[in-house]
């Protein structure tokens, strides 16, 4: 790590990163046992959880504009720390349908402004020189703090139940509105931040419909979005498949499965900080597409204790390559514009029809055909967002 790296204005923005893994993810990955557990099918918890998604894919490319417009960032992280401890507290008072319901909108929220509010950080910080090699050790801090708060979870989640798993995501939080708050407000240049030209001042932010016609974004989103909408669902399908087989126990399974991923997160977002910055980032989010086919064929395969380990080492190089190809491809190829959170927020935004989609999609027809075929089925929209990168490659490469 370079003296720059060292430098103690940036220490707080790791420690953002790291503590605000629980706010992305917080309780989600345990909702899905967590439910079960009070009799819920997993079709309903699916819907559950896709309404809520689909409330925060509807807020994230709002929410990236307004963000680009604040001359608070700060504040885009504040508001989704409160939202995960909304959230934690909703689902323990009550698991009524919209009760439950309302603590994934609110999680989703959180999700939804927390990626374009850190990368507004990192670029009024870094500038968009150091961007990559930043934004590399974000995402390695990040995936670390995933990996200590499902270890956290699953021990806590085993000695004590399932409250303690809530209540350290409430904890997570709080602490990442606190590391936040240790950035001083001058070392973020907001101009920088939502992406207009270092040496030109006077660059006019481009309008809505620039992101709308920008060829290689959409590929990008709309690849991603068919990812997803398999990606998604495997974890907290994986998870309602072995503990109703009685295979695992909830808490620690589903710990098991994230700290598996995130570990491997960690060093795979390191080596993508490598590759890019020696080439582009389409053969790093190639390469992350060609991970979900196998590990569909392989949880159909495998279940249980028996498959944790290559199903999630796959699904961490598969997710840790995008966490760092993604944002660094839109903050490359919309340099100048002035509407880096934006881009960032319609990708999500799109990206996220997938991810919303997928927990109803696989509950749903888990429920129909069983979970070792819905696996298979899932793992297969994998090969469609390859096609879909290799065919449209000459618009994206260049990023």
């Amino acid at each position: 790590m370079t003296s720059r790296s060292r430098s103690p204005r940036l220490w707080p923005l790791l420690a953002l990163n790291f503590f605000m893994a629980d706010m992305q993810s917080g309780i989600g990955p345990f909702v899905g046992v967590f439910l079960q557990s009070h009799g819920w099918a997993s079709g309903m918890i699916g819907t559950a959880m896709t309404i809520g998604n689909v409330a925060g894919m509807l807020m994230t490319t709002p929410i990236g504009g307004f963000i680009d417009a604040s001359r608070n960032k700060r504040m885009w992280v504040v508001i989704p720390g409160i939202c995960v401890v909304a959230a934690s507290a909703i689902i323990l008072i009550s698991q009524n349908f919209w009760a439950v319901t309302a603590s994934q909108i609110a999680q989703s929220l959180a999700s939804a402004a927390i990626v374009p509010a850190v990368t507004g950080i990192t670029l009024g910080m870094v500038k968009q020189k150091g961007f990559n090699q930043q934004n590399g050790r974000n995402q390695a801090f990040n995936h670390a703090g995933n990996m200590v708060g499902a270890a956290l979870s699953g021990y806590l989640g085993w000695t004590y139940g399932y409250v303690a798993v809530f209540v350290l995501a409430a904890v997570f939080g709080a602490i990442a509105i606190a590391c936040v708050l240790m950035i001083p407000v001058g070392a973020i240049d907001d101009r920088v931040a939502r992406g207009s030209k270092e040496d030109d001042s006077k660059a006019p932010p481009d309008a809505m419909k620039m992101l709308l016609k920008h060829k290689p974004l959409l590929v990008l989103a709309l690849a991603l979005a068919i990812f997803h909408l398999g990606n998604a669902a495997i974890v907290p399908l994986y998870g309602l498949a072995a503990v109703a087989d009685g295979q695992a126990n909830g808490p620690s399974f589903v710990a098991t499965t994230v700290v598996i991923a995130q570990g491997v997160m960690v060093v795979t977002s390191l080596i993508a900080m490598k590759v890019a910055s020696k080439r582009n980032y389409w053969p790093v989010i190639l390469a992350s597409f060609m991970f979900l086919p196998i590990r569909g064929v392989l949880a159909f395969f495998l279940t249980g204790w028996w498959g944790v380990v290559p199903v999630q080492v796959l699904d961490g190089i598969g997710t840790g390559l995008q966490t760092v190809a993604v944002p660094g491809m839109v903050a490359r190829s919309l340099n100048g514009t002035g509407r880096i959170n934006l881009g960032q927020g319609a990708v999500i935004t799109v990206q996220g029809v997938g991810a919303s989609l997928s927990p109803a999609l696989g509950g749903w027809i888990a429920e129909w055909i069983g979970y070792g075929p819905t696996f298979l089925l899932l793992g297969g929209f994998g090969i469609a967002s390859i096609a879909l990168w290799l065919a449209f490659g000459a618009a994206v490469k260049k990023y």
